[in-house]
This record gives structure tokens, C-alpha cells and sequence, in this order.
């Protein structure tokens, strides 16, 4: 870069910095401060600062919005300081429930941060086990999606069509290896910096360790004392959950390396966003263009995570499993979520259509367009009749196929793995959605336990901030 060059940028950062700056309030300007002394005290000093990386996970929500929007105003305020500033890493978990209007919302933010062309920001994107530059246009990958839609039905079939886990489990287990490779990749990063309260981290924490008991997985006593222990237990939870969840037919992915950095520094600004991000604050609304997507998958929130497709699990389980009206259903999700519905800022006139015809039309084809799953198969799922040598199977059939319960004794034939009819083995695939392989797996499985109330409830002892981590991303 020519020193021209050079020259011109850093002009146009400070342009950016201004005009950053000039959306926060009194106390975001002293929130900054703070957030700059942190980071340097991390970094050793401001003369070690220049060769400090800290990564954020960007998951699209408002509060790493505003953390990242923060950040960004440290570092620039550093560079008009010093000759050098620390390095940002910016990475997000590209899961299967990613919209594209999350996608948009997020490169609206980099683009009013000037983060696209600055060689001290990286933009990455973890998908498929797989890092990549960011880019809000690249289809969803193909083989991701797949696995995903495989693992969405395993997990609602193993825990008998819970609807929390059926959409939280893949996304959250995958946060492991999500986190192994964002803190290790191109030579790692020095410190994670996060913007969640630590409440909201001991649910999600919370949420991992109900996962992997109630698959039967040994989860180690005491708590990791650093984070790269903590991202390699998460990484281990998942693989042994994935191991028992598919039993011969797992198939492991290469792990990240765990060596670039022996200690990982945790920074928390939860307390400088006075652990709330108002909805209509001008920093995330005029300045980073933020706009909450009503039909996306909200990592930090796994009680609602998906509220829609949720909210259609439960019209589907009223009227196939409770022979209620679908309406009834819907209608007492989203009287359960109405405060969250509030928060996120969600339509009233989608919500009002939710429970109709035309709403139940829309979830179906959401349904189908991220998770490949129709109707039929959502049901089966619900019902989830394959589990413990099919002992809910009668029941099934009785009551959403009627017509084939003549086959019943064929149909244990099929998943017994013995000599049977094609066309009956490409009927039993076509309704669940998954491959005979695992079918029959899944005959043979027992049931995964839940135990517990609501995720939400949940609480445990306060950690220090280098023991609590923010999973979500959010």
C-alpha cells in the first residue's frame, strides 16, 4: 500500500469513526472507553496491542450487533492513537435456519463499519465444518444442508418429537466445532470477546449438557479453567452425542487443531451494555441498518428459537397427536412466547395469519425450503414411531395412515433389516425422510431422556468472566 494510499484509508476510517460515534449516547462513549482500557490491558500495554487478535461471534442479533458495532469504534479510536491497532476476526455459524435477510442484515452492518476492505478485520463464516470468507450471496451449501435435515429428524425421533430440541440440538451441538475453528484458524486469536450476559450463557451451557445426559454421554465433573478447554469439552459433548445418535453410521469430521493458543482470554461487555440492547436504539437501527428477521432461527433463545416453524410443530402435534384443532395449537405457542414475540419485533399481522390456512401454508413451504422436510415427515417425526422396536407404530398408523395397517407386520419386517418388499422399504423412507439404515437403527434405539422444565428456567452458580463463554452468537 502506497503511503498515498494508506493516507487516504485512514481518512476514511476516521470518517467512519465519526460518524459511528456520533450515534452513541453519553454513556456508549464511556462503555467505549472502558472497552478500550480492557483490551489493552489484555493486550499487555498499548505497544503490544498492534499484534492483539480478538474474535467476535456474529450471529446477526442485537447484541453482537451492538458489541460488534463497539468494537469496531475501539479499534478505530486505538488507530487514531497509536500507529497500530488490534486485529478483529469476525466469524459466524452459517447453521441450516440462516435466512437470507439475517445474511443481509449482517453484511448492512459490515458495510456501515467499513470492515469489507480493512486488511486488520477477517470476515469469516464457519459452514459445514468448513471456514470461509464471509459472503452474503453464497448459496447455502448442498451437503450441509443434508446433514443437517438428517440430524434434525435423528434427534426429534430419538427424543419422541420434542420440538425444542427437533430445532435447537444440530445447531447448538454444532457450536463445538463452530468455536474449535474460529478460534484456531490462520493462527488463532488471542481473546473472544462477547456481549451476552452470563445467565444467557449458563442456559445454552445448560442446554449442551441436558443434550448430551439425556443421550446417556458422560459429561466430566468440575469446570474447564480456560476456554480452549471449555470449546474442546463442547466439541467432545457433540461428537459423543453424535456417535450415539447414529451409532455405525457416524462419520467423523477433521478436527481443528487445539494448539494455537495454549490460553484463550475472555473479554465480557455484558455489563457495558447494562446487560439489555434497547430495540429502537439509533446505533443499531439508523447506523447499522439492523433489521429483525420474524422467520429466522434466534441462537440465544432456545425455548423460541424458531417461533414459526415451532408454532407449527405445535398445530401439527394438537391436531395429529391431541385431536385438537391446528389453530388451537399455534395459538397457545405463541400465548406462551408473547412477551419474546414483543421483543423481537414480530408482525402482528403474521402472527394473526399463523394459526390459518394461509399461515399453515407458509410454515409448510419454510419448512421445506430450509429443512427439505414436508408435512408428512414433520408429522412422523412428532409421532416418532420407529423408536423401541416400533412400539408406537400401531398408534401411528391408525392414526395418520390408516390404509396401512395391514402392512404392520411387513413394516417390522422393514425395520428389522429382514427380507421385504421395495415397496414398502421406499414407503416407510418417503414418509420419514430418512434412509432405511437409519431407520433401522432407530429400531433398535431407546428413547433419549428429558428431563426438566423449560430451558429458560434454568440457573447455576455465577462463573468469572474466563469460565462463562457466549455460545450463541447472537
Amino acid at each position: 500500500m502506497s503511503a498515498i494510499h494508506e493516507q487516504a484509508m485512514n481518512y476514511v476510517y476516521q470518517q467512519v469513526l465519526q460518524r459511528l460515534i456520533g450515534h452513541f449516547t453519553r454513556a456508549e462513549r464511556t462503555s467505549l472507553q472502558l472497552l478500550i482500557q480492557r483490551i489493552v490491558v489484555a493486550a499487555g500495554g498499548m505497544e503490544q496491542v498492534g499484534d492483539y487478535k480478538v474474535l467476535i461471534a456474529h450471529g446477526g442479533g442485537e447484541v453482537s450487533s451492538y458489541t460488534l458495532a463497539l468494537l469496531r469504534a475501539a479499534q478505530l479510536t486505538i488507530a487514531g492513537r497509536t500507529p497500530r491497532t488490534f486485529q478483529l476476526r469476525v466469524a459466524t455459524l452459517r447453521h441450516t435456519g440462516m435466512t437470507q435477510g439475517t445474511l443481509d442484515t449482517l453484511n448492512r452492518g459490515y458495510n456501515r463499519l467499513f470492515l469489507h476492505d480493512d486488511p486488520r478485520v477477517e470476515l469469516l463464516m464457519v459452514e459445514n465444518h468448513e471456514v470461509l470468507p464471509f459472503n452474503h450471496q453464497r448459496p447455502a451449501s448442498a451437503a450441509g444442508r443434508d446433514v443437517s435435515q438428517r440430524t434434525m429428524l435423528m434427534v426429534g425421533h430419538l427424543t419422541s418429537g420434542d420440538i425444542r430440541a427437533t430445532f435447537c440440538n444440530e445447531t447448538y451441538l454444532a457450536l463445538g466445532d463452530f468455536y474449535q475453528r474460529a478460534v484456531t484458524w490462520n493462527g488463532g486469536v488471542h481473546a473472544l470477546v462477547s456481549g451476552d450476559a452470563p445467565r444467557k450463557q449458563t442456559q445454552l451451557l445448560a442446554w449442551l449438557k441436558k443434550a448430551a445426559v439425556g443421550a446417556g454421554i458422560p459429561v466430566a465433573r468440575g469446570w474447564p479453567m480456560s476456554l480452549t478447554a471449555l470449546f474442546a469439552r463442547m466439541d467432545d459433548m457433540s461428537t459423543g452425542y453424535y456417535q450415539d445418535m447414529f451409532g455405525e453410521h457416524y462419520v467423523a469430521n477433521a478436527s481443528p487443531s487445539r494448539s494455537s493458543h495454549r490460553y484463550l482470554a475472555y473479554i465480557n461487555v455484558a455489563d457495558l451494555l447494562n446487560d439489555t440492547v434497547p430495540a429502537g436504539a439509533p446505533l443499531l437501527n439508523d447506523f447499522m441498518a439492523y433489521a429483525p428477521d420474524p422467520l429466522g432461527f434466534h441462537l440465544s433463545q432456545p425455548t423460541y428459537a424458531n417461533p414459526l416453524l415451532m408454532a407449527h410443530l405445535r398445530g401439527l402435534q394438537a391436531q395429529c397427536l391431541r385431536e385438537l384443532d391446528y389453530g388451537d395449537g399455534v395459538e397457545r405457542f405463541f400465548e406462551q412466547a408473547a412477551h419474546y414475540m414483543i421483543r423481537q419485533q414480530m408482525p402482528e399481522a403474521l402472527l394473526a395469519q399463523a394459526a390459518t390456512r394461509e399461515g399453515r401454508m407458509l410454515s409448510t413451504t419454510h419448512a421445506q425450503a430450509f429443512f427439505g422436510l414436508d408435512e408428512t415427515q414433520l408429522i412422523c417425526l412428532l409421532f416418532s414411531p420407529f423408536i423401541h422396536h416400533g412400539e408406537r407404530l400401531e398408534g401411528y398408523l391408525r392414526q395418520c395412515h390408516p390404509g396401512m395397517l395391514v402392512a404392520l407386520p411387513e413394516l417390522h419386517k422393514v425395520l428389522q433389516g429382514k427380507s421385504s418388499s421395495e415397496m414398502l422399504q421406499q414407503w416407510i423412507t418417503d414418509t420419514s425422510g430418512l434412509p432405511l439404515p437409519l431407520l433401522e437403527h432407530l429400531y433398535r434405539k431407546r428413547p433419549h431422556v428429558v428431563r426438566g422444565g423449560p430451558l429458560h428456567r434454568a440457573s447455576a452458580p455465577a462463573r468469572s468472566p474466563v469460565q462463562s463463554v457466549q455460545l450463541s452468537g447472537q
